[in-house]
């Protein structure tokens, strides 16, 4: 969301923002909604007023014992213009309103332009590729007996996966190590949250209106099963005004996430790379303006650390113009070494959303002792994928003497001492 008034103040420097994105200049039929609505506003206000002082005149009229009949004849008609006017400016608030929430965030001057991600800048990479080809997560789960993708398919449809014995625990590891990490050595607060939430939730983070096909809903109530734990968590200060110091406020939690993935037939969907139904350890930091771009620099580093206590293999990107989010001015991803597929995929994305959430939902604070309110800068990623992170785990840590998968040491107290995963 956006302040109208620095549209107002710089429209060139929002249509230039926009086009980075592939967007048509979008501030004239803004400016022009905008320039509609408080030259109606400024009627209602002069009607107003001549209502207010054709009351006075009733009453003088009364006390006089004149007829003021007249007089109440044209406050009434002025009531009744008023009602049109508060309509057509009820129209026109919705309309800007609905333009503005379905355009994106303005993107930070150093994200580089780019149509996908193919333009995307590797910022740098980390560990040793082991293994430059190997089986895929699949083949490794199937032979194993752990991973069934059939009797899910049966029961669910595509894009759901059963996991089982030292697999699901394996699973069950990855995400208490990320929390157990980020808790003790990042200093993030856990959260269980609701995985329910209305839609004024999404609206304030940016999913609705815009995403609203990519959302499972309920048909009996109004809620919406949460594509991410950034959903819960950040609204978690909607409406509230923080006291400056006490921020920044940092936090994680594991939670299952449900996207429907619409428009991504055909992409990713082998295996358990595109789910319908995941789990994420997911990170998000609420700020001030003055800290967010450092924020998100150490959001950075908590994600890379428990890729490196894994020892798996990863490359971090910066975000070109063409594949950065809706909500996002920044995005860093995350890439782990799939052997596989011998290439890195996304294991984690890390956005720094400024204030475009907090303005949807209004956050904000406020320094004890003043007046003035600011809009928090709020900031998610996850930290990390856990399905995403446990195909990592198979393919690289796959032992091809024995089909097996050996533990990754910082795991095994998590898995009861288990050196390795084996065929029972």
């Amino acid at each position: 969301m956006f302040d109208i008034r620095a549209i107002r103040n710089e429209p060139e420097t929002f249509d230039k923002g926009w086009s980075r994105r592939g967007l048509e200049p979008q501030t004239p039929a803004i400016l022009k909604l905008d320039e509609d609505r408080r030259s109606l506003q400024t009627s209602l206000q002069e009607l107003q007023a001549k209502r207010n002082e054709e009351s006075k005149k009733i009453g003088l009229i009364k006390r006089d014992g004149g007829d003021a009949s007249a007089q109440m004849d044209a406050v009434a008609a002025i009531k009744t213009q008023m009602g049109e006017l508060e309509e057509q400016e009820r129209d026109l608030s919705k309309a800007l309103n609905d333009l503005l929430s379905a355009l994106p965030n303005l993107m930070a001057d150093d994200v580089p332009d780019g149509a996908d991600e193919a333009d995307n800048v590797e910022i740098h990479k980390w560990g040793e590729i082991k293994s430059l080809k190997g089986p895929d997560h699949v083949e490794i789960g199937e032979a194993l007996g752990l991973i069934d993708f059939e009797t899910a398919a049966k029961m669910s449809g595509a894009r759901f996966t059963i996991l089982k014995g030292a697999m699901a625990r394996m699973e069950r590891a990855l995400a208490q190590f990320f929390l157990d990490t980020h808790t003790a050595e990042h200093d993030l607060t856990e959260v269980s949250p609701p995985l329910l939430v209305r839609d004024n939730a999404l609206y304030g983070t940016g999913q609705l209106p815009k995403f609203s096909e990519d959302q499972f809903s309920t048909r009996e109530t109004d809620h919406y099963l949460i594509p991410t734990a950034e959903v819960p968590i950040t609204n978690m200060v909607a409406g509230k005004i923080i006291d400056t110091e006490t921020l920044p406020h940092r936090y994680c939690a594991h939670t299952p996430c449900f996207r429907s993935e619409a428009g991504s037939a055909g992409k990713d969907t082998k295996g358990m790379l595109r789910q319908h139904q995941f789990y994420k350890v997911e990170m998000v930091s609420i700020t001030t303006a003055d800290k967010s771009e450092e924020e998100h620099e150490r959001m950075l580093g908590c994600a890379e650390n428990v890729l490196k206590k894994l020892e798996i293999p990863f490359r971090t990107v910066k975000l070109c113009s063409g594949d950065t989010g809706f909500g996002a001015t920044k995005t860093y991803d995350i890439e782990v070494w799939l052997p596989g597929q011998e290439t890195y995929r996304e294991v984690s994305s890390i956005s720094n959303c400024k204030d475009f959430q907090a303005r949807r939902m209004n956050a904000r604070t406020r320094v004890k002792g003043e007046k003035e309110t600011n809009f928090v800068h709020t900031l998610n990623g996850s930290g990390v994928a856990v399905g995403r992170a446990l195909i990592a785990v198979i393919e690289n840590y796959y032992d091809p003497t024995d089909g097996g998968v050996f533990v990754p040491e910082v795991l095994k107290p998590y898995m009861g001492g288990i050196d390795k995963i084996v065929k029972g």
